[in-house]
């Protein structure tokens, strides 16, 4: 696997209820942008979306934003991005979200930033891409979902532990420097011909 050129970022399209969210997202975008790591996500200029994307450009840094036509309007299509793709349906945005990225960070979000995340997760598990998955667990946002997974486990429903691996962190200080260590093993692993373990951090 190569550096981590560039990051896909899921996120909710509105603030949340969390004042943290919305200054850690902008405070990862500057963090991305004055790392030379360029932005993937849903396009959108509100919310958590609009934050972390705001923070990429206003520091020099590159957005790839990927959004289906219908949603235009609906999450106000960030025009100031370097590159915007419009899709015709959710599936092709994702599917171009997940070509364009060197690995996926969750931050807080709804019902869609858990869909795109768990796809991923399960896509991993199921050994279609090496590639870092990050949940940003941020004021504590992911905790319910850790615990749900941390229960399918227990009960015997997570079969492939090795394949499923997810990195965490509390601090977005933290997802580059993890990131990158995490493809670092990737890349190790592929040139001895294994497959790659990243342990749950």
């Amino acid at each position: 696997m190569s550096e981590i050129r560039t990051i896909c970022v899921y996120c909710g399209s509105g603030p949340g209820g969390d004042p943290a969210y919305m200054a850690e997202a902008a405070r990862f975008g500057e963090l991305m942008a004055r790392a030379g790591v360029g932005l993937v996500y849903g396009g959108g200029s509100r919310g958590l979306m609009g934050a972390v994307a705001s923070a990429v450009l206003a520091n020099g840094g590159h957005v790839t934003g990927i959004i289906p036509d219908f949603l235009q309007t609906k999450e106000k299509t960030q025009t100031g991005a370097q590159e915007i793709i419009i899709t015709p349906d959710m599936h092709k945005r994702k599917q171009i979200m997940f070509e364009r990225a060197d690995a996926f960070v969750a931050l807080p979000g709804g019902i869609g930033t858990l869909e795109e995340l768990v796809e991923q997760l399960t896509w991993k598990q199921l050994g279609q891409h090496p590639k870092p998955i990050l949940i940003a667990n941020i004021a504590g946002f992911w905790n319910p979902l850790l615990a749900l997974i941390d229960h399918m486990a227990q009960a015997g429903f997570i079969h492939t532990q090795h394949q499923f691996n997810y990195l965490i962190t509390e601090s977005v200080d933290e997802i580059l420097p993890m990131l990158r260590a995490a493809a670092a093993v990737v890349t190790e692993a592929e040139k001895q011909g294994k497959p790659e373990v990243v342990e749950r951090m």
